[in-house]
């Protein structure tokens, strides 16, 4: 703990400084589903991410590198500097790291900032570094910072509030750091919402990849474009894509989830914000900066290439779906305590103004009333994943379905997630109908087109098909006899 003695002193003013971090990059899981369905949804989840073979390892990913800078308008006192207390202490609670670095010394953040709520005496808040006039228990040879604030006077030691690793089990502070350094005063100017940059991160953070193996799918990724900002996150089952109307230069950047713990809280707290990018020294990617009206957040691009994710939206559907996602989130809580197991399926089935959810092998059964429009429909979702969607969602949704075994999209005003669906032997025995029907198309085409040496035939002879179906296949009519011809009949094919 720090040394304390009494003396006078009193100065006033405001003053800016700022927090640097650096942090390890990120760790974070896959989905294994249940264990009847596990394979066939791992099986059907490659779609999306079938663009990321070429992934760099985890150690060339662990390179992300975050800044956080704390905007404070001050001045500098010699060496030290000048600060509202209240302002610096806001500040302080607002960072993420756990080791403030106060000129050649550490000392933890979190102890620093209650130390300095608990001063009194005076609004400012005097931060200089010790030198010889101090007594000599106070001048040991040691590194000091001084603290003045009223009549009160501290001295604090390298290290103070810090946890060291003693024993088994207790845990040390973790090693990430903020410096403190004097700046004049700058406005942000704000090209986004604070909220709504806070809302999109929330939407978008729980459908990363845990699992290190894809470094690229445990990353966010900031791209800007046509007018827009788009956060886009995937784990391989789930596909998360927010878009936002933004005023700025265009640029992308992959950012850590782990970088990105906490901002969702602090954004929330800011009054103005500013996203951009800036160039990342020597490396092909770019640095993303975030400032808010108290920090400056700058975090170092993961180097890789995110999957090309707007191949991996449904762009047709057979059938649409909205409805309430609290009705629906009730309605799947009744049924999950009926699950054997955490990884539980539910069987949507969309049909005559209702969406009926069944628990795998009919132990039971709920409906929510729902607007539809299209054909009835079915399909066999996660039941995780979908609660999760839909509280991602919130309010009112939109689902489209194309079949039961293509990947379903929720929407909601500017939000897309895409969840790949569970195989059932019937969503399987509907991917080998749909398969067959598709390759007996070129082949009808070809059957259809008349050879050179054929014999012409009238008009009359030869009927129109009608309109193909997209799934259906019809039997042929019977066909009356007619002239021989030099070359055998084909036969018609109806698709």
């Amino acid at each position: 703990m720090p040394n304390c003695s009494t003396s006078q002193s009193g100065e006033g003013n405001n003053k800016k400084a700022y927090f640097n971090r650096q942090v390890l990059a990120p760790n974070c899981d896959v989905y294994s589903g249940s264990a009847d369905n596990a394979s066939g949804l791992r099986v059907i989840g490659i779609s999306l991410i079938r663009h990321s073979g070429d992934l760099p390892t985890t150690e060339t990913a662990e390179g992300g590198v975050q800044i956080e800078q704390l905007n404070i308008e001050g001045k500098r006192s010699g060496d030290g500097f000048v600060a509202h207390k209240a302002i610096l202490v806001n500040a302080l609670s607002r960072a993420l790291a756990e080791r403030l670095v106060l000129f050649d010394l550490t000392v933890g953040r979190k102890g620093f900032t209650n130390y300095l709520k608990a001063l009194a005496g005076s609004n400012v808040v005097k931060i200089v570094p010790a030198n010889g006039s101090a007594s000599g228990s106070q001048a040991n040879g040691h590194k000091r910072v001084k603290v003045m604030c009223g009549a009160h006077t501290s001295y604090l030691d390298d290290e103070a509030w810090i946890k060291q690793p003693r024993g088994k089990g207790k845990k040390a502070t973790p090693f990430t750091l903020c410096e403190i350094r004097v700046s004049p005063s700058t406005a942000v100017k704000p090209n986004l919402g604070a909220i709504e940059l806070a809302e999109a991160l929330n939407r978008v953070l729980p459908f990363t990849a845990k699992e290190d193996n894809r470094p690229v799918l445990t990353c966010v990724y900031f791209v800007v474009k046509d007018g827009k900002l788009s956060l886009v996150s995937a784990d391989g089952f789930r596909l998360a894509v927010v878009n936002l109307p933004f005023d700025g230069e265009e640029g992308q950047a992959l950012v850590s989830r782990d970088d990105l713990r906490g901002i969702p809280s602090a954004l929330k707290r800011a009054r103005r914000i500013r996203v951009g990018f800036e160039p990342n020294g020597s490396l092909d990617t770019k640095s993303l900066i975030l400032e808010t009206d108290l920090i400056r957040y700058k975090w170092a691009g993961v180097e890789g290439s995110f999957p090309d994710y707007e191949k991996l939206i449904p762009s047709e559907h057979t059938t649409i779906a909205h409805f309430d996602t609290s009705e629906a989130i009730k309605a799947i809580a009744s049924l999950k305590v009926l699950a054997d197991s955490k990884g539980y399926g539910i069987d949507l089935t969309l049909d005559n103004g209702y969406i009926s959810m069944d628990v795998a092998d009919d132990k039971g059964h709920s409906a929510i009333p729902a607007d539809i429009e299209g054909k009835p429909l079915k399909i066999r979702l996660d039941g995780n994943y979908l609660v999760q969607a839909l509280k991602a969602c919130g309010g009112m949704v939109e689902l489209k379905l194309t079949t039961s075994y293509q990947p379903a999209l929720f929407t909601t005003n500017g939000y897309k997630l895409v969840v790949m669906p569970m195989l059932t032997s019937e969503s399987t025995a509907d991917m080998k109908r749909d398969k067959e029907a598709k390759e007996a198309e070129p082949k009808a085409e070809a059957e259809a087109k008349p050879t050179e040496t054929t014999e012409a035939v009238t008009p009359s002879e030869v009927s129109q098909p009608a309109e193909a179906e997209p799934t259906e296949i019809t039997e042929p009519e019977p066909v009356a006899d007619k002239p021989k011809r030099k070359h055998k009949a084909k036969e018609p094919v109806a698709v």
